[in-house]
């Protein structure tokens, strides 16, 4: 498969929150501001580009098309906010082109899912992640706005699944696969130097004591997302064979979250195209 430069990746940061203190209130207010910068970034863009009236307007036009085409609304503003904007003149925001084929995705179909919506191709390979690796619990992430955000979940609690709501630093067996583009084990979650204590606490409170992280690719090899399985036990190295079915996994399931981002993502755009220019 040929790679499209269609959103160029954004680099993980390297720097986010640390220790206990995160807990509470703190911790909301992080994640609604995480959770906003990305629409926001896309709503400037427009009211810039387009010369709109106000944010609100931008908003209600990401909001759209976002529901016409039955993408959430962060995911589309992402993609916009990476990609060039349009020329004044350019009939969409991406040049028309006939509709690649999706692509296979052969390491899902022993857990027999649809394939029809990434969350569909998620929660398929949440499940053959664990499957493989024989955890009970795991989570899975997406690149969006240089940071990791959490998509799916089994088995975490919410204060882990509003701890690592969005993965800002390195000190996470996830940020550093993602920034290191492999699969990384952490054996001991309670004695690994990976994890800064903050971390560590808001895992091992969930009863994992061991995790695994695969990166999903891109087809030039940066990462668009994690998987991770947890363990309640501490962990021996993984067997040659399931990290070779991890890495293929990682491998088609990243190809698929790049072919739906260069196919319903960019019609969307088209469409937010349109509609931003008849309000200009």
């Amino acid at each position: 498969m040929t790679e499209q430069p269609h959103a160029p990746a954004t680099p993980i940061a390297v720097e986010g929150p640390r220790g206990s203190q995160d807990a509470g209130p703190v911790l909301d207010e992080r994640n609604r501001r995480l959770a906003h910068a990305g629409v926001a970034r896309a709503e400037n863009l427009l009211v810039r580009h387009y010369r709109l009236s106000s944010r609100r307007e931008a908003f209600d036009l990401l909001r759209d098309a976002s529901q016409q085409f039955n993408i959430k609304l962060h995911t589309l503003a992402d993609v916009a906010a990476q990609l060039p904007a349009p020329g004044p003149d350019a009939p969409g925001w991406m040049p028309s082109r006939p509709r690649s084929a999706e692509p296979p995705v052969p390491v899902l179909r022993a857990v027999g899912a649809g394939f029809d919506s990434p969350g569909a191709v998620l929660t398929a390979a949440l499940r053959r992640t664990l499957g493989i690796t024989g955890a009970r619990m795991g989570d899975v992430q997406l690149v969006e706005n240089g940071m990791l955000r959490m998509a799916k979940h089994v088995g975490m609690n919410r204060r882990f699944s509003e701890y690592f709501a969005f993965v800002e630093a390195s000190t996470t067996a996830c940020a550093q696969a993602a920034l290191d583009g492999r699969q990384v084990t952490v054996k001991d979650v309670a004695s690994s130097d990976t994890f800064d204590d903050g971390s560590r606490q808001a895992i091992l409170q969930t009863g994992s004591r061991a995790c695994h992280s695969v990166p999903l690719l891109r087809p030039n090899g940066t990462v668009i997302g994690m998987i991770s399985s947890h363990h309640g036990h501490p962990l021996r190295d993984l067997a040659p064979a399931q990290l070779t079915v991890l890495q293929e996994l990682g491998n088609q399931v990243g190809r698929w979250l790049w072919w739906y981002r260069n196919t319903a993502v960019v019609a969307a755009l088209n469409h937010l195209h349109t509609r931003a220019v008849r309000h200009s």
